[in-house]
Protein backbone atom coordinates (compact mmCIF):
# COMPACT_ATOMS: atom_id res chain seq x y z
CA UNK A 1 0.00 0.00 0.00
CA UNK A 2 0.93 3.51 -0.60
CA UNK A 3 0.43 6.36 2.07
CA UNK A 4 -1.05 9.80 0.41
CA UNK A 5 1.56 11.29 1.03
CA UNK A 6 3.84 8.73 -1.09
CA UNK A 7 1.29 9.41 -3.70
CA UNK A 8 1.52 13.37 -3.84
CA UNK A 9 5.41 12.74 -3.65
CA UNK A 10 5.04 10.40 -6.69
CA UNK A 11 2.32 12.58 -9.04
CA UNK A 12 4.83 15.67 -8.19
CA UNK A 13 7.65 13.75 -10.08
CA UNK A 14 5.64 12.56 -12.53
CA UNK A 15 4.40 16.32 -13.14
CA UNK A 16 8.21 17.35 -12.77
CA UNK A 17 9.03 14.90 -15.28
CA UNK A 18 6.11 15.14 -18.43
CA UNK A 19 5.52 18.97 -17.84
CA UNK A 20 1.77 18.06 -17.25
CA UNK A 21 -0.49 15.77 -15.87
CA UNK A 22 -3.09 13.53 -17.60
CA UNK A 23 -6.72 14.03 -16.77
CA UNK A 24 -7.00 11.21 -14.00
CA UNK A 25 -3.65 12.57 -12.14
CA UNK A 26 -4.47 15.95 -11.78
CA UNK A 27 -7.86 15.30 -10.37
CA UNK A 28 -6.18 12.90 -8.37
CA UNK A 29 -3.09 15.98 -7.13
CA UNK A 30 -6.89 18.17 -6.50
CA UNK A 31 -8.12 15.98 -4.19
CA UNK A 32 -4.88 15.29 -2.56
CA UNK A 33 -4.53 18.70 -2.03
CA UNK A 34 -7.93 18.77 -0.40
CA UNK A 35 -8.04 16.09 1.60
CA UNK A 36 -4.68 15.68 3.29
CA UNK A 37 -4.49 18.03 6.28
CA UNK A 38 -1.28 15.83 7.87
CA UNK A 39 1.96 16.63 6.32
CA UNK A 40 4.24 14.73 8.44
CA UNK A 41 2.56 11.44 7.56
CA UNK A 42 6.57 9.85 6.84
CA UNK A 43 7.71 10.62 10.26
CA UNK A 44 5.09 9.14 11.52
CA UNK A 45 4.89 6.01 9.71
CA UNK A 46 8.64 5.52 11.01
CA UNK A 47 7.63 6.75 14.79
CA UNK A 48 5.10 3.77 14.31
CA UNK A 49 6.63 1.04 12.82
CA UNK A 50 9.34 1.78 15.81
CA UNK A 51 6.44 1.09 18.50
CA UNK A 52 6.34 -2.23 17.41
CA UNK A 53 3.25 -3.00 18.40
CA UNK A 54 1.87 -6.33 17.79
CA UNK A 55 -0.46 -7.62 14.86
CA UNK A 56 0.06 -4.14 13.36
CA UNK A 57 0.91 -4.20 10.01
CA UNK A 58 2.58 -1.67 7.52
CA UNK A 59 -1.17 -1.35 5.52
CA UNK A 60 -2.71 -0.13 9.12
CA UNK A 61 0.30 2.06 9.74
CA UNK A 62 0.16 3.76 6.75
CA UNK A 63 -3.54 3.97 6.94
CA UNK A 64 -3.35 5.73 10.29
CA UNK A 65 -0.92 7.93 8.94
CA UNK A 66 -3.14 9.04 6.45
CA UNK A 67 -6.12 9.59 8.87
CA UNK A 68 -3.99 10.84 11.76
CA UNK A 69 -6.86 10.08 14.54
CA UNK A 70 -6.26 12.45 17.54
CA UNK A 71 -8.44 10.80 19.51
CA UNK A 72 -8.71 7.04 20.58
CA UNK A 73 -12.39 6.86 19.23
CA UNK A 74 -11.27 8.22 15.78
CA UNK A 75 -8.20 5.66 16.05
CA UNK A 76 -11.31 2.54 16.64
CA UNK A 77 -13.17 3.94 13.53
CA UNK A 78 -9.92 3.57 11.50
CA UNK A 79 -9.08 0.31 12.67
CA UNK A 80 -12.32 -0.86 13.06
CA UNK A 81 -12.01 -1.37 8.75
CA UNK A 82 -9.69 -4.31 9.78
CA UNK A 83 -9.74 -6.90 11.93
CA UNK A 84 -7.25 -6.81 13.85
CA UNK A 85 -7.05 -6.13 17.43
CA UNK A 86 -5.23 -3.59 18.94
CA UNK A 87 -4.92 -3.62 22.87
CA UNK A 88 -6.00 -0.03 24.40
CA UNK A 89 -1.87 0.86 25.90
CA UNK A 90 -1.16 0.31 22.38
CA UNK A 91 -3.97 2.60 21.15
CA UNK A 92 -2.98 5.05 23.66
CA UNK A 93 0.48 4.85 22.51
CA UNK A 94 -0.18 5.76 18.74
CA UNK A 95 -2.89 8.58 19.45
CA UNK A 96 0.15 9.90 21.80
CA UNK A 97 2.51 9.59 18.69
CA UNK A 98 0.18 11.52 16.41
CA UNK A 99 -0.73 14.26 19.24
CA UNK A 100 3.52 15.00 19.47
CA UNK A 101 3.44 15.63 15.39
Amino acid sequence: PISMQELKDEIARIKKRDKELNFRASRTEEYLSQVMAFKKSKELVDILTKLNIPRLKESHIKKIADIAPKTMEELKVVLSGYTVNVSQDSMKKIVEAVGKL
